[in-house]
């Protein structure tokens, strides 16, 4: 079972200890030695180069693979003394506080965050009290993570009402989490009890959830490559040409497409598959009058018959 966000963490600040002590390291051994796949060692590796002492000095962790070996360019600068400036140590109080108020959050993993953010109020002095004078509040996605979160690493089943968009209806089900993961969104990856197969959850349309005292249970099943996004359009898929105005122009942001050419008004001409096109008939009808299905046609008619149909329906409840 896939490592909660917690556990990745852990893992990623104990690979900056190896492999600064580990020059060159080869990718198959690290990965052996943390017990992850070769996969899952890149995932963390992609992220590192983020991650430093500050944003503002180019002093961010310089990692790099060559696909055989990992190679740390600037050790030496990044374990030079910490030195927080006032704007940083208010954003980190500000958010360990807030993290520390998540419910779900384990009671071991909340002790040691209060006590890391006690200790840097110490070190920040005057700046700790203007960051105790601002607060953080989650919206409902904090807590449907925190459950998540929590069941992955006690291994329970969670109970979901879960609102479907291409049926546009909630749903009441049991699953077994799997992973947690972040595209644009916060999605978890399940094994689905309702439908028996995997399937996968974005927590912002979880509208309810409880954790169950019954084991998790999914079945052994091989985790989804997710380096090319979340959805991954098949070049056998049939094509769907959309065309929008520019009121529609959000539709290039949140499909992957093949093509978005400009039109002259300012809105554009998206070329993108999907494997089930009839699926994108809700998005033909949320459009409006800032866009259109162009092809299949079938597709096209579809969106039309839908949209007189719910015209029919109004003028017949007047």
């Amino acid at each position: 079972m896939a490592a909660n966000a917690i556990d990745q963490t852990r893992r990623m600040l104990s690979l900056v200890t190896y492999l600064r002590e580990r020059p060159g390291a080869y990718i198959a051994d690290v990965a052996r030695a943390f017990g992850i796949t070769e996969d899952e060692l890149i995932s963390d590796l992609d992220v590192l180069p983020m991650c430093g002492t500050s944003f503002r000095g180019g002093d961010l962790l310089d990692i790099d693979t060559d696909g055989e070996r990992i190679w740390w360019h600037n050790p030496d600068d990044v374990a030079e003394p910490l030195r927080l400036a006032a704007d940083e140590a208010t954003a980190l109080l500000v958010a360990a506080r807030a993290v520390a108020t998540l419910p779900g959050l384990r009671e071991g993993d909340r002790e040691a965050l209060l006590r890391a953010t006690a200790k840097l109020e110490t070190a920040a002095g005057e700046v700790a009290g203007a960051s105790s004078r601002l607060s953080v509040t989650f919206e409902s996605e904090g807590g449907v993570f925190a459950e998540v979160d929590r069941a992955i690493s006690e291994r329970r089943r969670l109970w979901l009402r879960y609102y479907s968009p291409a049926r546009d209806e909630l749903t009441e089900r049991e699953v077994d989490p799997i992973r947690l993961f972040a595209v644009g969104h916060t999605y978890m990856e399940a094994w689905c009890r309702l439908s028996e197969a995997r399937r996968t959850f974005r927590l912002d349309r979880v509208a309810e959830i409880k954790l169950l005292d019954a084991p998790a249970e999914a079945p052994e099943i091989e985790l989804r490559d997710l380096s090319e996004g979340l959805v991954q359009p098949s070049v056998d898929d049939p094509e769907v040409v959309v065309e929008v105005a520019p009121g529609g122009r959000w539709v290039a942001e949140y499909y992957p497409h093949d093509r978005a050419d400009e039109l002259p008004d300012g809105g554009l001409r998206i070329t993108l598959r999907t494997p089930s096109p009839a699926s994108l008939r809700r998005l033909g009808l949320r459009l409006g009058r800032d866009g259109r299905i162009v092809s299949p046609v079938e597709l096209a008619d579809s969106v039309r018959q839908a949209a007189r149909d719910a015209l029919a329906a109004y003028d017949t409840q007047e």
